[in-house]
């Protein structure tokens, strides 16, 4: 079935003579297109109203400027004698007037049962902010940003604009699409604006300037970040059941598969012990699949105001689907959203309302977005969260097995200029039973500062003394690790061939010892 647009899903409403519409977009000129479009095509009037200039139509045919007080303009539409739409511009302050929203719900009551006109009030806003006593009177619409028809409108508007400019993109059809895809996830004015950057600086439209545009934008929300990474998955050392899990799917956003039959991913859930690579993975999959890898920091969701929290989470799944395809990474999800079961004394439910629709979200979720989670404290997370259904596979990241310890000290050795194949990395290996990656990639660093210190270059002696020198986190929180290797063994799938069996086993030889 396809999905209903925003503008699409607004006519229906109206058709149904809803009296009280919510439009939640930034975009106030191309709601207002769209409304006024709809209007002609239902035979309503569309006037505008806001707090500086009054009410008009969009021709201007009808101006009441001094019309500026909310209360005010309500009452001129209460007795408004015709078919009409009225757009409230930026009137989400005035809800908290207990006069205003007693009124509003007047007007709702007498328009759907005592009026001989067909009359819709559409309150047009950038964020959601509905009081409690009028919120099951109103229809809330969250207007979508621009599609690719939309931003290749703007492209093509520029071109005739400039029937001078040579580029690519009037010619080539890849380059064009590369161009729209590049900008995707942004409003119509901010990607009018940027291709207008680009043309100053470039004569052309530049990817390169698109996407650092792109990037700062994205990062102004505060929620998310747009997350560049040179590391691919020759990065991550081991963990072949993942890679391998992860090289299957790469092309699953495409058309092909799902003509093939394939469904949309959901995403996966990383869990295991801390520095073993959960948060590196995430970044080589976004590296690895060639897609923009967006970081959703939960802890900044949460805001002060009431409304806030739900708002954030809303407007930074909307922007992730418009970016789509593309990954959204969650690290240390428990830490997020800890605290849920208790929500409604600590927070008011502020909390549990917000992992709710995450949950709804990721549940039902249609859009080409991958959602990578990372967790280290599994007993942590809200059990809803781990049923079947909300990720498509959940994979436990143990300690690294002794062929992968040798793996990462090369990865980290060739990273700091140096060759792998003149150090003992047999030696190594036995040096660091019981290590997390992070725990030798630190031993490789300390290393490398005694080596600096005396004046000589690294080598597999000091590596050693530096392991020697390391108390690891899987002796030091051990009945933590045995905790969470018990759950796993039944819950989760490991991301290594070797089996959680044989690393204790390597572990208790080197108690043994």
């Amino acid at each position: 079935m396809t999905r209903r647009t925003s503008a699409g899903e607004i006519e229906d409403l109206v058709r149904a003579r809803y009296p009280l519409i919510y439009v939640v977009s930034p975009e106030e000129r191309r709601v207002e297109d769209a409304l006024v479009d709809i209007g002609e095509k239902r035979n309503r009037k569309v006037l505008s109203w806001s707090c500086t200039t009054g009410l008009s139509s969009r021709d201007q045919t009808e101006t009441y400027g001094d019309i500026r007080d909310p209360l005010r303009a309500l009452e001129f539409i209460a007795k408004y004698e015709d078919d009409a739409m009225f757009i409230m511009r930026d009137f989400h302050p005035y809800l908290q007037d207990p006069v205003v929203t007693r009124r509003l719900r007047d007007m709702n009551h007498d328009f759907k049962r005592g009026s001989n006109y067909r009359r819709h009030i559409l309150l047009l806003s950038g964020v959601l902010k509905i009081p409690a006593e009028i919120e099951k009177e109103i229809a809330v619409v969250d207007f979508d940003l621009p599609n690719q028809d939309d931003i290749a409108g703007i492209v093509d508007r520029l071109l005739a604009s400039l029937p001078q400019l040579e580029t690519p993109a009037r010619t080539d059809p890849d380059v064009r699409q590369r161009i729209v895809d590049a900008a995707m996830g942004l409003t119509a004015e901010e990607a009018e604006n940027t291709f207008s950057l680009c043309l100053v600086r470039k004569r052309d439209f530049d990817l390169d300037t698109i996407v650092s545009m792109k990037k700062s934008i994205i990062r102004k929300s505060g929620i998310l970040e747009f997350y560049e990474t040179s590391m691919d998955m020759k990065s991550v050392g081991g963990l072949e059941v993942l890679k391998d899990w992860l090289k299957k799917r790469r092309r699953s956003f495409t058309q092909e598969a799902r003509d093939f039959g394939l469904p949309m991913p959901k995403g996966i859930l990383l869990l295991g012990i801390p520095g073993c690579g959960k948060s590196l993975s995430a970044k080589a999959i976004g590296h690895a699949w060639q897609v923009p890898l967006l970081r959703l920091d939960v802890g900044k969701v949460f805001a002060g105001l009431v409304g806030q929290s739900e708002e954030n989470m809303r407007k930074a799944i909307k922007t992730a689907e418009a970016v789509a395809p593309c990954i959204l990474w969650l690290d240390e999800l428990e830490k997020g959203f800890s605290g849920t079961s208790s929500s409604g004394s600590t927070d008011s439910g502020t909390t549990a309302r917000v992992f709710a629709s995450f949950l709804t979200w990721l549940q039902e979720k249609e859009s080409p977005v991958f959602v990578i989670a990372t967790a280290n404290n599994v007993h942590s997370l809200p059990p809803e969260l781990l049923r079947k259904g909300r990720f498509d596979e959940i994979f436990f990241i143990d300690l690294p097995t002794p062929e992968e310890r040798g793996k990462i000290a090369a990865i980290h050795l060739q990273k700091k200029k140096r060759d792998p194949s003149t150090f003992d990395i047999d030696k190594i290996v036995a040096a660091s039973q019981g290590f997390s990656g992070s725990e030798i990639e630190q031993a490789v660093v300390s290393a490398l500062y005694d080596a600096f210190e005396d004046q000589v270059d690294i080598d597999t002696d000091r590596i050693v003394k530096s392991c020697q020198e390391f108390i690891p986190l899987s002796y030091t929180m051990k009945e933590m690790i045995d905790g969470m290797r018990d759950w796993s063994r039944s819950r989760a799938r490991a991301a290594s061939l070797a089996t959680n069996d044989e690393i204790e086993a390597a572990q208790v030889r080197q108690l043994e010892i």
